[in-house]
């Protein structure tokens, strides 16, 4: 086994060596706040759900068995954490799905976004994704952003696969209609041109 690889890191943490499990903390720390605060939305929750991810991982790395990818192991914990924080808090976002999408819809937020430098792009598409709910949010990133298969998402989740493909599908239509909100009013007005 090669040091830095997981299972390297996994068993030398069974060993008592704590520094590396300190390197998969460094190594996964920004993906599990990600999910985090996608679902938790407010930030001081978002880390202290991530903290109690990598804790309650520790405390059950014995159990990991390796059937799957340690990150999908940790990104599942990290879910189910970030639910329990929003089942205590009662927390709830509601966002009606909106029309369809058309060819030519999508053409204009293309070129739209094409409009916007890197850094606003990243910012515009984020933003979007916190106005999803949780776990619609949570979803799309481990998908697109973690690029975790339908079926790991499965397993994180505890949803079935079918499940994941409907809220893909729903969530990408909602994706749509929020950048099509947030982001065509700032490419008109910059553009002088009504689209």
């Amino acid at each position: 086994m090669q040091p830095s690889t997981d299972p390297y890191l996994i068993q030398k943490t069974l060993e008592g060596d704590t520094k590396a499990f300190g390197q998969l903390v460094d190594k996964y720390q920004t993906f599990v706040f990600t999910i985090v605060i996608r679902m938790l939305k407010v930030r001081e929750e978002a880390e202290e759900v991530a903290q109690d991810t990598f804790i309650k991982a520790y405390q059950s790395l014995d159990k990991f068995r390796g059937d799957s990818k340690f990150s999908s192991w940790l990104y599942s914990i990290a879910y189910r954490k970030a639910l329990d924080a929003l089942r205590k808090s009662k927390k709830n976002s509601n966002l009606e799905l909106i029309e369809d999408i058309t060819e030519g819809d999508c053409s204009v937020i293309e070129n739209a976004l094409s409009f916007l430098e890197t850094e606003e792009r990243k910012e515009a598409i984020q933003n979007c994704i916190m106005k999803l709910p949780e776990q619609e949010a949570a979803i799309i990133t481990l998908f697109y952003f973690e690029e975790q298969s339908i079926k790991e998402i499965a397993v994180i989740t505890d949803l079935s696969e079918e499940n994941i493909k409907i809220k893909l599908y729903r969530s990408r239509k909602k994706m749509f209609t929020l950048l099509k909100q947030n982001i065509l009013p700032k490419y008109t007005e910059t553009n002088g041109k009504a689209i």
